[in-house]
């Protein structure tokens, strides 16, 4: 089975793109994030004649996420996270592989900057939240699949120039804490696990010429209950769809899972 995860940056602007990747792809599961659409306009006659059902949790302009998939995804939840501002941040459901239930959780984490304002605050309260609840269901779940925008670059390996993201709210170290209070719950960062030494991003800016420079980051992850680890075939992080015309700023994550 084929998962993906994207923050496509406004599905309806990127929905051209979307499509022909998925035609090139042929993702089983897709998690998108930062749809920017409310559910209601969602494109979702375009995608079931791709052969997609939607599951949506969609806001107004912003935010936003949201699964396509193949295969039945069955108990949707938009209420993983009870959020102090309303945001669309978060879906879940649960899908069987080879008779193993499997929790999917579809997340996009705030920015958090500038760090001098109350964006700094609201995403450390939102990931002190975030783990608390993920702790909570690993009592009724033990097999986890957690991908989306993390907007956290987990070590200086991650980005172009780490110097320059100390005092960033995607790269300061009580957030890595907080990513890695996440993993140690028992969860690897599948893209780190294959490829431990490897320079790759998933996201470049739209400006200064950082995708032809590659100056990017690592902040679209998937991370993978231990347990299930070894049914992970492959990772890979595809820039096709970031060198495309009208192109998001961020570009997918595949993986294969049996």
């Amino acid at each position: 089975m084929k998962i993906i995860s994207w923050n496509v940056n406004s599905v309806r602007a990127r929905i051209e793109n979307i499509i022909n990747y998925i035609k090139d792809s042929k993702p089983d599961i897709l998690f998108l994030q930062e749809i920017k659409t409310q559910d209601e306009n969602f494109p979702r006659d375009i995608f079931k004649q791709a052969g997609y059902e939607s599951y949506v949790f969609g806001q107004k302009s912003y935010n936003g996420v949201a699964f396509l998939s193949k295969i039945k995804i069955s108990n949707i939840d938009k209420n993983f996270i009870k959020d102090k501002l309303k945001q669309s941040r978060v879906i879940t459901g649960d899908i069987k592989i080879n008779s193993k239930n499997i929790k999917l959780i579809n997340v996009y984490i705030p920015n958090g900057n500038p760090i001098d304002t109350e964006k700094y605050s609201y995403k450390k309260d939102w990931l002190n939240l975030f783990n608390k609840n993920v702790k909570k269901i690993q009592k009724k779940y033990s097999n986890i699949i957690i991908s989306g925008d993390f907007n956290v670059i987990p070590e200086e390996i991650d980005v172009y120039d780490s110097k320059r993201y100390e005092n960033d709210a995607l790269f300061k170290l009580e957030i890595r804490k907080k990513f890695r209070e996440l993993m140690n719950l028992g969860f690897n960062d599948v893209y780190r696990y294959f490829n431990k030494n490897n320079y790759e991003y998933t996201f470049w800016d739209y400006f200064a010429g950082s995708w032809a420079k590659n100056y990017g980051m690592r902040i679209d992850h998937f991370l993978i209950s231990n347990n299930i680890l070894e049914n992970v075939k492959s990772v890979n992080i595809n820039k096709k769809p970031r060198g495309r015309i009208k192109p998001s700023d961020h570009t997918p994550i595949e993986i294969e899972i049996n």
